[in-house]
């Protein structure tokens, strides 16, 4: 018998057409999006630089989906509960960037929103055994982190699989979330390993019709919902 989750589809901005945002943002709402996933890059941590405290401010004016701000950037602590501010609903951070990372999470809490940490695909997730007593989710990055469009790693589904073995083991209730490469040739693969929030970029934004394309994407993890 298949245990019922509340699988959620996480569009990725990164993929959208920005001179179309509030466009495309609508369209996947449409589509039945859960969460709007937002990847906050400085150009120092991950090699590429994309949007700011400003943008999700105005994002969180334009959209009812809460928005997931993922931060891959350097000290993370510093700017992580301004981000709750601008308007997120959950904020994460990567282990490998965070030497107080327990303060980071901690200030994300208490501004208001879940917090999250994040793991690299060469991160173990022993990285974060410690730290799971003190978040709301775990985000499994399935590429290196830094630009769209890349190709799935599949070793990340053995990750989902140790991780949600470990929370089950400690009796937490943290949900795993998985970024990258996903479309549906590997989406059902993925939350049947333990994955519940499923961000996708190019799958939604890269195609003619970002509603329809939210709505397979859903289609496919209807048994598990």
């Amino acid at each position: 018998m298949q245990l019922k989750r509340n699988i959620e589809i996480a569009p990725s901005i990164l993929s959208a057409d920005f001179s179309r945002l509030a466009e495309e943002i609508e369209a996947v709402e449409q589509g039945g999006a859960g969460i709007l996933h937002v990847d906050v890059m400085d150009g120092h941590f991950v090699p590429n630089i994309t949007i700011g405290l400003p943008v999700v401010k105005s994002i969180a004016k334009a959209t009812k989906l809460p928005i997931d701000a993922h931060l891959m950037i350097s000290d993370p602590g510093q700017y992580a509960s301004q981000f709750v501010s601008a308007g997120a609903k959950m904020v994460s951070v990567h282990v490998e960037a965070d030497a107080n990372l327990h303060r980071t999470l901690m200030s994300i809490k208490s501004a208001g929103a879940q917090a999250g940490v994040v793991l690299n695909p060469a991160t173990p997730v022993g990285a974060v055994e410690e730290a799971l007593q003190f978040v709301d989710y775990v985000l499994v990055m399935s590429v290196n982190p830094g630009f769209g469009g890349q190709k799935f790693i599949q070793e990340s589904v053995s990750k989902v699989r140790r991780l949600r073995q470990l929370i089950t083991e400690k009796q937490l209730d943290v949900r795993i979330e998985i970024d990258g490469g996903i479309d549906r040739s590997n989406i059902e693969t993925v939350v049947r390993a333990g994955a519940e929030i499923i961000v996708a970029g190019s799958a939604i934004f890269g195609t003619t019709d970002p509603k329809a394309a939210v709505e397979d994407l859903r289609e496919a993890t209807v048994q598990w919902v």
